[in-house]
């Protein structure tokens, strides 16, 4: 691993274990709609009482924020931020995710809420760790 990146591992861990997450969902998302016999490039029901809509919104909701961990983690590391505060903030964001993963497959619609704003202040912890390397 690259020195600069070094004090940052855990968060290139989170990065990882991200990925793996995702993927996760994908293979539920599939098995899933292959199970209900789902004709592809069809539109799914918009009904919270559906698995096959659940585990969908589920990958579609990560993806929305995989681009911003992914920027936030770089514009902290290359703004010499604080370690401990950046990986910190990965991991919060990470055990949002997989709350708010857990709780969507179980249709708890609170605990979603809540996870899906953890995940938000392990992103936002992370930007402010980014601007405050800039100090």
């Amino acid at each position: 691993m690259m020195d600069f990146v070094q004090p940052y591992s855990d968060t290139v861990l989170v990065l990882g274990l991200t990925g793996f997450i995702f993927f996760i969902q994908l293979m539920v998302a599939d098995v899933v709609r292959l199970k209900a016999k789902c004709v592809p490039g069809y539109p799914i029901e918009p009904s919270h009482s559906s698995i096959l809509f659940r585990a969908t919104r589920a990958i579609e909701n990560s993806n929305e924020s995989a681009a911003i961990l992914i920027l936030f983690s770089l514009f902290a590391i290359f703004s010499s931020a604080d370690p401990e505060w950046v990986n910190t903030s990965a991991f919060i964001y990470f055990g949002g995710r997989v709350l708010h993963m857990l709780c969507y497959y179980l249709n708890l619609k609170l605990g979603r809420s809540v996870a899906f704003v953890i995940s938000l202040v392990g992103l936002l912890g992370m930007f402010i760790a980014g601007i405050k390397g800039w100090g």
